[in-house]
């Protein structure tokens, strides 16, 4: 697990050599979510939250929306 981005209290992390498609995985206190680097649209696209709140999910995907994708490492 490599920890690649810190934001407002959250830690974002890939996992080398982990699954397609590209994501990253957000924790914050004892909550998480994952998110695909690219969805449907072209956009950040959420698979899934474990106890966030609703304006941490908005807050989150706001972080990973404006990163350059190369920051993440996805091209």
């Amino acid at each position: 697990m490599v920890t690649i981005h810190r934001a407002f209290g959250f830690r974002v992390v890939i996992y080398p050599g982990d699954h397609e498609p590209a994501h990253v995985h957000v924790t914050k206190g004892g909550g998480m979510a994952v998110i695909n680097l690219v969805g449907p649209d072209g956009k950040p696209d959420l698979v899934r939250t474990e106890k966030l709140k609703t304006k941490e999910i908005r807050d989150v995907m706001r972080v990973v929306a404006e990163k350059p994708r190369s920051v993440f490492g996805a091209v």
